[in-house]
């Protein structure tokens, strides 16, 4: 087992999640996109948004999609001097 797997495992277990409910890959790659498309302080805040957003009862798939969509698209608004 790697450190991210022992990571994740461990996580799941202290937070009383089923790890077999987390698809692991797909939350890295939005991370990636929103870091890469976005800003990379947004990856973080956007993994946690779309936690509320699953407890609030949105479905996985949707969610995910519609962010990484989001982020795929998202212009950035001109820096102010």
């Amino acid at each position: 087992m790697n450190v991210l797997e022992e990571w994740t495992s461990t996580v799941c277990r202290e937070l009383g999640i089923d790890p077999a409910s987390l698809d692991r890959d797909e939350v890295l790659d939005l991370t990636r996109e929103v870091a890469h498309n976005v800003a990379r302080p947004a990856a973080p805040l956007t993994v946690y948004l779309l936690g509320l957003a699953r407890g609030a009862g949105t479905g996985p798939e949707e969610a995910v999609a519609l962010l990484t969509r989001m982020a795929r698209t998202f212009k950035a608004p001109p820096e102010e001097d």
